[in-house]
């Protein structure tokens, strides 16, 4: 099929190039030339159209392989997608596997570690319990005993006064005095024992809070690593859980 075209753009060529024949529109081209290149054309055409035959022919041979190819790429890409999504799964399912066992080892240890903490604050709330009840007991035996010698060195200073009359007004007067020192000091005595009481429980009170602190926020992580992705990252409410941790201390 080229040399019939090339073949044709000489002739085209050679017309084009031609001498015009004067007072007309024809023109004088070499005869041998054009002969000679028509002969090729003839020569050519037909070895070109039992090409173009032969193509045509197998037209629906290179189609009906072009298909075939195709679909056997299609299937062999469909298997590879199906094989892929499968070790996909396989995968997945191994990583949930592992994520829920992993889950379930925090929670144990996390359930763990709040018991223990909730035991060892109730142990400290009943250790700090006691040396305060002790403390307070012993501080008010002491308050009671010293108020007692107080008003008994009191009454004894006014009755040996008493007898005395050159002193009986002055002695009045101090024992009056000790009297009232020895109350005085007995309200001391009574109050620094409350304050006592009243600081340790309080720092009793500040202990128990950080450790009921370090529990809520242990069971918070729990509660987001377990529920988080069915509850927005917070535990579904149950009945008689005040999320505090105070229910954790009956």
């Amino acid at each position: 099929m080229y040399r019939v075209f090339e073949s044709l753009d000489a002739l085209v060529t050679i017309v084009e190039e031609a001498r015009s024949v004067p007072m007309t529109s024809n023109c004088v081209v070499p005869r041998g030339d054009v002969l000679e290149l028509l002969d090729d054309v003839r020569e050519a055409i037909p070895g070109e159209m039992d090409d173009a035959q032969d193509v045509l022919d197998r037209r629906d041979d290179v189609v009906s392989e072009a298909e075939r190819e195709a679909e056997e790429t299609r299937t062999a890409a469909n298997a590879e997608a199906e094989e892929t999504l499968q070790n996909a799964r396989t995968e997945a399912e191994r990583l949930v596997a592992e994520a829920q066992e992993e889950a379930g080892r925090t929670l144990a240890e996390a359930r763990h570690e709040a018991e223990r903490a909730v035991a060892e604050g109730r142990r400290q709330y009943a250790e700090v319990t006691d040396r305060a009840r002790d403390e307070a007991e012993r501080m008010s035996h002491a308050g009671r005993a010293a108020h007692d010698r107080l008003i008994a060195d009191g009454q004894n200073e006014q009755t040996r006064l008493v007898s005395q009359t050159e002193v009986v007004r002055s002695a009045h007067a101090e024992a009056g005095r000790i009297v009232d020192g020895a109350h005085a000091e007995a309200d001391r005595l009574r109050r620094e024992c409350d304050d006592y009481v009243d600081t340790t429980l309080g720092e009793l009170e500040t202990t128990l809070n950080n450790a009921l602190g370090v529990v809520g926020r242990g069971r918070s992580q729990i509660w987001r690593g377990q529920y988080g992705p069915n509850y927005g990252g917070a535990r579904p409410p149950e009945q008689g859980r005040t999320g505090t941790g105070m229910d954790l201390i009956d």
